[in-house]
């Protein structure tokens, strides 16, 4: 199987719902279309930031089948897999398929912390299950499974595996990982607040969270970084970190969903247990998110960069 072009910005996009927790299909459209205006680059359904483990399977189906039909092929749509058993991920694979997205971004079987031999048994399944390319989701401090260099090595004969998504927040897992398996897989970096030093040591790619409420920016940094403006990508990179740090609490989905209604894309409405965020937590955070929107940066600023 050839490599799909899965590089640049890919939001892992939240999903909007109403205020009886119901879904809200029109809403999570909408800010799509705000994330695609910006020039992203791909669109990952239903992982963490998606609330993947929150929806019914019915529902995330519903979900799957309106992205698709209203992105209409402009960029590739990925839906996450995130199961508690490899059957149930061979189950939501076939059926991602069948809603017609591009690929799926594959999590290890939640809850059980499998060792090597039981990973890499649950992606060979999987990649078994249907006809589409995975990204392989590496998340060993919110997962707590860690797919090191040397498993990847062990899966690189299975051709669906095309890439990989790491956030085990280690950036020397970047060189490790093309030391062991050079360039047989596409490395995208999942961590925000780890993404400029990710670029430079090889990413291809972003798995974003904050590009829910802030994509103009995150486009910014990406062409900054690929036209080798370093030094103002740094400076981009500097404002933004407050906010990126966000991404990386176990709270990343209420911040990012109150950033994304701070700047006007939806709400923070969550499904229990989750709830918004009060006090002085939700201070500290409304101070970091205002601060940015206040002094962020003018794309002008930094004329050419932001060509397609």
């Amino acid at each position: 199987m050839n490599k799909p072009q899965w590089t640049g910005v890919l939001p892992a996009a939240t999903t909007q719902f109403n205020d009886d927790e119901s879904l809200n299909i029109d809403a999570t459209l909408r800010h799509l279309d705000a994330m695609l205006d910006a020039g992203v680059h791909g669109m990952i359904m239903l992982g963490t930031v998606g609330e993947n483990c929150s929806l019914d399977p019915q529902e995330k189906i519903d979900v799957l089948k309106a992205t698709v039909e209203h992105v209409g092929g402009r960029v590739p749509v990925l839906s996450g897999v995130a199961e508690y058993t490899t059957k149930m991920a061979c189950r939501t694979a076939q059926a991602a398929q069948d809603a017609g997205v591009d690929g799926l971004m594959v999590l290890p079987a939640m809850v059980y912390r499998s060792d090597a031999r039981e990973t890499v048994y649950h992606y060979r399944t999987v990649a078994s299950a249907t006809d589409l390319p995975i990204m392989c989701y590496n998340n060993p401090i919110s997962y707590r499974v860690d797919i090191s260099p040397e498993t990847f090595a062990e899966l690189a004969d299975e051709p669906k595996l095309v890439a990989i998504k790491e956030s085990s927040e280690d950036v020397r897992r970047i060189t490790d990982l093309k030391n062991v398996v050079g360039d047989r897989y596409t490395l995208l970096c999942g961590v925000d607040d780890l993404v400029l030093e990710s670029l430079l040591l090889g990413a291809e790619g972003w798995v974003s969270g904050l590009v829910n409420a802030f994509p103009a920016e995150n486009r910014l940094i990406w062409d900054l970084a690929m036209a080798g403006r370093y030094q103002e990508a740094v400076e981009v990179y500097r404002w933004y970190t407050p906010l990126l740090h966000l991404d990386t609490h176990p709270k990343l989905v209420q911040y990012i969903k109150l950033a994304v209604a701070e700047c006007g894309y939806g709400t923070e409405k969550l499904r229990a247990p989750r709830l918004p965020i009060v006090g002085e937590e939700r201070e500290r955070v409304l101070g970091i998110i205002r601060r940015a929107i206040a002094t962020r940066p003018n794309a002008q600023t930094y004329a050419g960069a932001l060509a397609s």
